[in-house]
């Protein structure tokens, strides 16, 4: 009802602030200096008020300003909305400076578990005053309809009015089992493929034709699918079992590489390489809290992961 009647009356918080001063300092001259504006122009704003209000505030004399009764009543209220504005603006001051409050986080599954979640607990540690709210699933999310602060996403981006930084690569690799690799032959370009049992990511919209740059251009292949899935770790397991060949990002394959249950394949013929971002609704981005994990995410990824195994730098020029 008051923030109605002063949108229609179209009063102005200046106005309100002026009369309280003057009633805080006894008179229009000593708040006028307080105001750093003229006596004149504070007298100005206070009788445009009272207009507006069409009522008397003040009673004016040689000796200063007193409030009138109904004055002092509005002082009353008037001066505790400005505090509470004041209040409420040295909460958002906190926000943007502080690094406390809640973050919810959205990040896909496979990557969340590996690699965030450790992080996440790291940087828990560092700033006990933030609270965090994290939502695996490697399915797109919508930030403003689910009210995340952030997330992590694995690719290239659409369009969107979503800001985006991104803090890594993400490399795939094309792996098999020693065992696979024995019984069925080792492929020697990727047309050979076509011969192979392969296991398949669900969730890339692609199925079993996959892409490799051979020479100046991009090729696709396809082979037989022996086993989908839409999980990273779930097709890990699939291939150190000798299921057939798969495609994995580095930071799920490195562990199976360092153990030599699976081999690393067609390394002359790279794959596409994607992207780790960090994606943000535009006001998210400003709060402290959210800054900060940004820039934490960034350095403890980027700009090259540590989980690409050595042998991938005879592997990148």
């Amino acid at each position: 009802m008051v923030l109605h009647l002063m949108e229609r009356q179209s009063i102005d918080l200046v106005d309100v602030l002026g009369f309280v001063r003057v009633v805080e300092a006894g008179g229009f001259a000593r708040a006028a200096e307080r105001m750093g504006v003229s006596k004149s122009i504070l007298s100005r704003r206070v009788a445009r008020l009272e207009e507006q209000l069409g009522a008397r505030l003040l009673t004016r004399s040689a000796q200063g300003a007193q409030p009138t009764d109904i004055g002092q009543s509005y002082y009353e209220r008037a001066s505790n909305i400005l505090a509470d504005l004041d209040a409420a603006r040295e909460v958002v001051a906190d926000a943007v400076t502080q690094i406390a409050g809640p973050i919810r986080i959205a990040a896909p599954l496979s990557f969340g578990v590996e690699h965030l979640a450790p992080a996440l607990a790291e940087f828990a540690a560092a700033h006990p005053r933030v609270e965090l709210d994290i939502s695996l699933d490697d399915r797109t999310v919508d930030l403003v309809g689910g009210g995340f602060d952030l997330a992590v996403r694995i690719g290239s981006l659409p369009d969107s009015a979503l800001i985006a930084r991104k803090i890594a690569p993400v490399r795939a690799v094309l792996l098999a089992s020693p065992a696979y690799l024995a019984a069925r032959g080792t492929p020697k370009h990727p047309r050979e493929l076509s011969g192979h049992d392969l296991l398949v990511y669900g969730n890339s919209g692609r199925g079993n034709q996959w892409r490799f740059r051979i020479g100046n251009a991009w090729e696709t292949v396809r082979g037989a699918t022996r086993l989908r899935a839409d999980n990273g770790e779930l097709l890990r397991e699939a291939a150190v079992a000798g299921l057939g060949i798969v495609i994995l990002p580095t930071f799920i394959a490195a562990p199976a590489i360092e153990a030599k249950t699976l081999v690393p394949i067609l390394l002359d013929y790279p794959l596409e390489e994607n992207g780790l971002h960090v994606v943000m609704p535009p006001g998210r981005a400003t709060t402290a809290r959210v800054r900060a994990l940004v820039e934490f995410l960034a350095a403890r990824f980027g700009p090259e992961p540590s989980w690409d195994p050595c042998w991938m730098e005879e592997h990148r020029g």
